[in-house]
């Protein structure tokens, strides 16, 4: 498993703005400049956040990007999975089922299967909140 720069883009842009306080909104051009992303990036990220019900957004005057929801209710996890799809570390579990014709005799499988539930487990377990309140070794 390699998480994309998407994937890590998206989290810093969310806690871009469980930071922000200065209005509802933050604009699109203050989170490019603050986190030094591109804007074209910046709004592929920013639409799949949108569409996966995390963040809202307003256009015009005052528009921008907002949370929908406390910092506490966002998981590493939810993001991650939004941005990457599966945080599986093997392909043959990227699926709701095991296609592999070796998954029934495969003796690896149940090491990779207990490795993504730890992974997702302990992504699920941090959440905004912590990655905000944390010291930067603790999390």
């Amino acid at each position: 498993m390699l998480i994309s720069t998407r994937g890590r883009y998206a989290l810093r842009i969310m806690l871009e703005l469980a930071q922000y306080d200065q209005s509802p909104y933050m604009p699109l051009p203050l989170i490019a400049e603050k986190q030094g992303i591109s804007e074209k990036y910046l709004e592929s990220i920013v639409s799949l956040l949108v569409k996966g019900g995390l963040v809202e957004g307003v256009r015009g005057k005052g528009g921008g990007y907002r949370l929908r929801r406390p910092l506490q209710d966002y998981s590493a996890g939810e993001i991650l999975r939004l941005t990457e799809g599966s945080l599986a570390p093997v392909s043959c579990l990227e699926g709701e089922e095991n296609a592999c014709p070796r998954a029934g005799q495969c003796h690896t499988l149940p090491m990779w299967t207990k490795l993504e539930g730890l992974i997702n487990s302990y992504l699920d377990s941090v959440t905004l909140a912590d990655l905000l309140d944390a010291p930067m070794d603790q999390v």
